[in-house]
């Protein structure tokens, strides 16, 4: 009897491409979505498939215990301002109550605890799809110039401040000078208004929190992440080797060397970054 794979779908194409995946590894696929986010046709994807409404754990867990459920993933972000109008069943009710701060780790590390009690483990989503992380070194046929380094350089730093308070995963920066964190508005938002206030030229970091579980929540970006950078003029945009997926990679760096934008796979290695 194959294993049974849960697929927690959020927006995007993400969950299709870790169902499609799965089902050649030969798991068999149980699905889940949100009406607010899922795509329609995911549940095409799926042996079995529930909608369910954002707050419904209880529901959710039940589910994918009368499918056999043993491993779990998270696939697909979900939108974070519409998360504000969740109504939590008793299940999720209890967790939130018990939480002293109600960032995403803190949220869906509680949930995680709920399913693994449950008997399901949970596993990254990034595991169906290794392809998907971001490589390390210039991506482009642009290097970052010397000021850009050096706003990644203190950015990178930034950043990592203040994700551990379980916030950001996207910072905009210009000249050394912090023009947006990301917060619940999500990053092409945050982006939006970095732009807005720096003017052209300014720096995208995206990296995930200190301590982030990489199962739960990795950082992303893809076509529309320089889409919107090019909407406000920016021009570099760092993101995380090995910890940030990177969507439609090929046709993303066509638009980025088409733009003349700069993009670099970095490190917490603090050395210079250089071209390929």
């Amino acid at each position: 009897m194959p294993t049974t794979l849960g697929v927690i779908a959020g927006g995007g194409t993400f969950p299709h491409t870790v169902a499609q995946t799965a089902h050649a590894r030969g798991f068999r696929v149980v699905g889940v979505g949100f009406p607010s986010d899922t795509r329609p046709d995911f549940p095409s994807q799926c042996d079995a498939f529930s909608w369910l409404k954002l707050g419904q754990l209880g529901r959710l867990i039940d589910f994918f215990r009368s499918q056999h459920v043993t491993q779990v993933v998270m696939a697909g972000p979900i939108n974070k301002p519409r998360a504000l109008d969740l109504r939590p069943d008793w299940r999720a009710a209890r967790i939130l109550f018990s939480l002293a701060a109600k960032g995403d780790d803190a949220v869906l590390r509680a949930a995680t605890a709920e399913l693994e009690r449950e008997g399901m483990t949970v596993v990254g989503a990034h595991e169906f799809t290794p392809d998907l992380t971001a490589p390390a070194g210039v991506l482009t046929r642009r290097a970052p110039s010397s000021r850009e380094q050096e706003d990644i350089r203190l950015g990178w730093t930034l950043a990592s401040a203040l994700g551990s308070f379980d916030i950001g995963q996207c910072l905009v920066i210009k000249d050394g000078i912090v023009l947006a964190v990301e917060a619940i508005e999500g990053t092409d938002a945050a982006i939006a208004r970095g732009g807005q206030l720096g003017g052209a030229g300014s720096v995208v970091i995206k990296r995930s929190k200190p301590g982030q579980d990489s199962r739960l929540d990795l950082p992303a970006v893809g076509l529309n992440t320089l889409r919107g950078m090019v909407a406000v003029g920016a021009s570099c945009l760092a993101i995380e080797a090995g910890r940030c997926l990177f969507f439609d990679r090929a046709e993303t760096l066509d638009f980025a060397n088409t733009h003349d934008i700069a993009i670099v796979g970095h490190m917490d290695d603090g050395g210079t970054i250089t071209g390929p």
